[in-house]
């Protein structure tokens, strides 16, 4: 191995630097909140009450999507299967770890400490998830060190976009379409645009699948597939608004899934089915419903979006990832642009279109608990009517249906810049030659980075 790309030192002082800060942070900012802290029981609490019971399941089912979903789907290349599971896992475990103290000081953080459930874990996760799309962009061509370098770069640029979006322009995003999808991909497409690799314009020859690492990556589609409900159900309001959000989610997936099929069929010139179109774009109608998944959109608008959302991303892979590569120097490894970028940009206008049509007439009273923002102000009269019906309805601001969609515009605009320009400024950062970059005739091998088994085959291909 070349020592420009060993790991002996580079990895081992990265990990124990940033484990000591976490330690020091964790033993002096992050306490118990008020569902975990012993203190705050007595003989009249129901231990059934206890918050774990509501959002554990969402986060158990979160961390199989995290762990074994984006894992499995990674590992879709013959010779780099390793590393798109391990460093996924490697990946995770630190941005999970570091997006817990930063989001806590955003979200959880009172009295001079964080207060940490589990719904901090599950908070964590999502912005775990956008670490690990934005990696689909440059997967193959960097080191585990760069990886961490951009994860401990990306989820504080994130927290503070998701803190400033939600504050200030208080927008309605349940399913993630625009802090999570969008932010991830336009910031993965920042950092693989810096990293642009003029050779690989025409692929790589270790740039391939085989039989065993396309069914590897089937199953990471089938358990991101199945989990999809609980992602996009897992931060609404409960009661019929996740009723909705599952509802929704799975017939998205369910019809974006018959349209994959038939288009791969369609598009192959033997007309015969191809493995990547199977394993990416089957999941695009889980994208596509996420920012009106909550909404009464109807059964029908969610099945008309998982085709739509479908379409969009599966015609991005047959012709405008290659051309983004070819004009605009962004080579798009996993065709992030495709499944969350495209998708997340029709959720959110879908997501516009429901603002638009939302009255009381279909939502009832309860319209001003899904679009908490146009629930009438303090002081007017319609709140207190309102509050009669249902109780606890807190004021809101009064806004209108398009007042509410020029915050929604203004969320998109805002949160694809930042992105995009933390994902440029991060990528210059990957650059620095004590990261371990591979060179282009090490990218898509695991033989770079792992000690590999006797059957390995990289060692037969020349570059």
């Amino acid at each position: 191995m070349n020592n420009s790309t060993s790991l002996r030192v580079r990895l081992p002082v990265l990990v124990l630097l940033m484990e000591v800060v976490f330690l020091g942070l964790f033993a002096g900012f992050v306490t118990y909140d008020d569902n975990a802290n012993a203190k705050f029981q007595n003989n009249e609490t129901n231990p059934m009450d206890n918050s774990l019971y509501r959002d554990y399941p969402f986060f158990a089912d979160v961390q199989v999507m995290i762990f074994v979903g984006f894992g499995c789907l990674l590992a879709f290349l013959r010779l780099y299967g390793f590393s798109g599971m391990v460093f996924n896992f490697l990946t995770a475990t630190f941005t999970i770890q570091w997006a817990i103290l930063v989001q806590g000081y955003f979200q959880f953080y009172s009295d001079g400490k964080i207060h940490l459930g589990v719904i901090n874990l599950l908070n964590a996760e999502f912005a775990c998830a956008v670490v690990l799309i934005s990696f689909g962009a440059v997967l193959g061509k960097t080191s585990p060190v760069q990886l961490l370098v951009m994860a401990l770069l990306e989820v504080p640029i994130f927290a503070v976009t998701e803190w400033a979006v939600l504050k200030y322009l208080k927008i309605n995003d349940a399913g993630g379409s625009i802090l999570i999808h969008l932010f991830a991909c336009y910031f993965g497409l920042g950092v693989t645009f810096v990293l642009y690799r003029p050779s690989l314009n025409d692929g790589h020859v270790k740039e391939i699948t085989s039989y065993q690492s396309d069914i590897l990556s089937l199953m990471g589609t089938l358990f991101l597939w199945v989990f999809w409900p609980s992602f996009n159900s897992a931060l609404t309001l409960k009661g019929d608004d996740q009723h909705r959000a599952v509802l929704h989610t799975f017939i998205g997936l369910s019809s974006s899934t018959m349209t994959a099929f038939a288009l791969s069929a369609v598009f192959n010139k033997r007309g015969k089915l191809t493995m990547a179109d199977i394993q990416n774009v089957t999941l695009a109608g889980g994208v596509t419903v996420g920012a009106s998944v909550d909404m009464m959109i109807s059964p029908a608008a969610a099945y008309a979006l998982g085709i739509m959302g479908c379409t969009a991303c599966f015609m991005g892979y047959r012709y405008l990832t290659p051309f983004l590569a070819r004009r605009f120097r962004i080579q798009d490894q996993c065709g992030i642009h495709n499944l969350h970028g495209l998708t997340g940009l029709i959720s959110c206008t879908a997501g516009i279109c429901a603002i638009l049509m939302a009255n009381e007439e279909t939502y009832g009273p309860s319209m001003y608990q899904i679009f908490t923002h146009r629930a009438p102000m303090e002081g007017d009269p319609k709140l207190l009517e309102l509050q009669q019906l249902i109780p606890g309805l807190r004021p809101g601001l009064g806004r209108t249906a398009k007042e509410q969609v020029l915050y929604q515009v203004a969320a998109i605009f805002s949160t694809i810049g930042a992105a995009a320009v933390g994902g440029v400024l991060t990528g210059f950062a990957l650059k620095l030659p004590c990261l371990a970059m591979p060179s282009d005739e090490f990218c898509f091998d695991d033989e770079l980075f792992f000690d590999v088994p006797s059957d390995f085959l990289s060692s037969s291909l020349a570059f």
